[in-house]
């Protein structure tokens, strides 16, 4: 027998999971665990308000197998960052105990001013992303040397991190071999350079924006001056052997992202390299890990203390307590909750689709779209909507863009329009909530809350609101050629 399709659902009964999950998670951060709130307590409000999600969706007749598919095919579509995400840590450990991380950090508090890092570390990034086309990549690697180099000049983690994924999050997003530049243009069905150009007009005012207040903030921020700087240079350099060779295994890394080799493949290749480098330059920190103080350090030795450095955690002592509390690494057990995190919110995402939720407030902005800005509007909002609730970023790019193809093309709109909103508020603001498979990941890899670098993620918090300004003014709206 056919099953009949369930009506539509009303928009107060659809939108009123996501209400009452967004109330457990602010209590859950400003009352109870404050930053710890990802490390168990978030991930089971995902799976509790999903379960009520389900209640509503078997009221409605919609059975627990279609759910469960529907469930396991989101978490299907985040295999990869998971598997990211766990080479990501074994890299992690593996660029400590070699030295890579501190040469790197020796090195840029060298050459990096205080008053200019924040904004010369949104440079960098934007540089290497837009190289690589990878944001995630390059939170993994410069990202996380960037934060070492700003820790030690004792800038705010929350501000850094901001700057990273800022600069990232630019890069990847003007890249040609960016996914989802490519996705974006792919689904408003425009050559990927004429998307690329046009997206400039809103995407540069929003990084030069970006940069000027990076650049402000750093006049006023609270360094602990040079004083401090040469006192954690000389403990690194008393630490670690120090060499520009350890350069080489970072570079080979991006080098490998740049020809578009699998980010898995790339990062496992970084670990083994860190692996060796650890064996051939930094022998007296292997030992110490392993426990040994006289003779040689074994194979065996050797080998455990790489391992122990991939799959958890290690802690490298120094002179100066500042680095005791930068060089310690969780390896790969440091992103299980994170893992925990993506896999609750595939869960409730899943369920607010299968039970229709997310068709219900997308049609209901659609036919509150009214004019030019209308549209822009209702996709600006429904990308956001599908980051918040699907928690997937290639999701909030090709369901919006399907949705809304139609629109733009009945109000006379060229395509480009759709394809620069679909950026402009899908991919950047991905990495804005804590259970996005994008937040999640890089508060993860940088080692700070989503909530915390929130603020300071400006790129990608101006990104949607520049969209909606040059909509709102018919800055360069770009109509559709007339159909001869």
């Amino acid at each position: 027998m056919s099953q009949h399709k369930p009506k539509e659902l009303p928009i107060l009964l659809a939108i009123l999971p996501i209400l009452l999950l967004m109330a457990i998670l602010a209590y859950n951060v400003l009352y109870i665990y404050h930053d710890d709130a990802t490390s168990g307590a978030n991930q089971f409000a995902l799976l509790f308000v999903g379960f009520l999600t389900a209640l509503i969706g078997f009221k409605r007749g919609v059975s627990f197998d279609t759910m469960m598919e529907t469930i396991y095919k989101n978490i299907k579509t985040t295999s990869g960052a998971i598997l990211i995400l766990l080479f990501v840590g074994a890299l992690a450990g593996t660029w400590l105990i070699s030295g890579i991380v501190p040469t790197m950090i020796y090195y840029g508090m060298k050459i990096l001013n205080p008053t200019f890092f924040l904004a010369a570390s949104v440079i960098i990034s934007a540089l290497i992303s837009l190289a690589t086309g990878s944001s995630w990549g390059t939170t993994a690697t410069i990202g996380i040397a960037l934060m070492g180099i700003g820790r030690g000049m004792g800038i705010d983690e929350a501000m850094i991190a901001g700057a990273i994924i800022s600069g990232a999050y630019f890069g990847d997003k003007i890249s040609p071999m960016s996914d989802t530049t490519n996705l974006a243009a792919a689904m408003a069905e425009i050559d990927l350079f004429k998307h690329i150009r046009y997206m400039l007009n809103t995407t540069a005012p929003s990084i030069i924006i970006t940069l000027i207040i990076f650049t402000i903030m750093g006049f006023f921020i609270d360094t602990h001056g040079a004083m401090k700087g040469l006192e954690i240079q000389n403990g690194i350099q008393n630490t670690f052997t120090i060499t520009p060779l350890l350069l080489l295994v970072p570079a080979v890394v991006i080098f490998l992202i740049i020809k578009k080799v699998e980010p898995v493949f790339a990062l496992l290749i970084g670990t083994i390299l860190g692996g060796i480098a650890a064996a051939i330059f930094q022998p007296e920190i292997l030992k110490g890990l392993a426990g040994v103080t006289e003779g040689t350090l074994s194979f065996n030795q050797a080998y455990k203390s790489i391992m122990d450095a991939i799959i958890g955690d290690v802690s490298i002592h120094t002179e100066s307590a500042t680095l005791n509390d930068l060089f310690s690494s969780s390896g790969m057990k440091g992103m299980l909750n994170t893992i925990f995190l993506i896999l609750s919110a595939m869960v409730f995402g899943g369920t607010l689709e299968a039970v229709g939720a997310l068709e219900s407030i997308s049609k209901f902005l659609l036919r509150l779209a009214k004019g030019d800005f209308g549209v822009f509007f209702a996709t600006t909002v429904t990308c956001i909507l599908f980051n918040g609730t699907v928690s997937d970023q290639y999701l909030a790019i090709v369901v919006p863009g399907k949705m809304f193809k139609k629109a733009f093309d009945e109000k006379g709109l060229a395509p480009e329009n759709l394809s620069r909103t679909l950026e402009d508020s899908g991919t950047v603001t991905s990495v804005l909530f804590p259970w996005n498979t994008g937040g999640a990941y890089n508060a993860g890899v940088l080692g700070v809350a989503t909530m915390a670098y929130l603020p300071f993620a400006f790129f990608n918090l101006i990104s949607p609101l520049m969209t909606l300004v040059f909509a709102a003014f018919k800055i360069k709206i770009k109509r559709a050629l007339a159909k001869q």
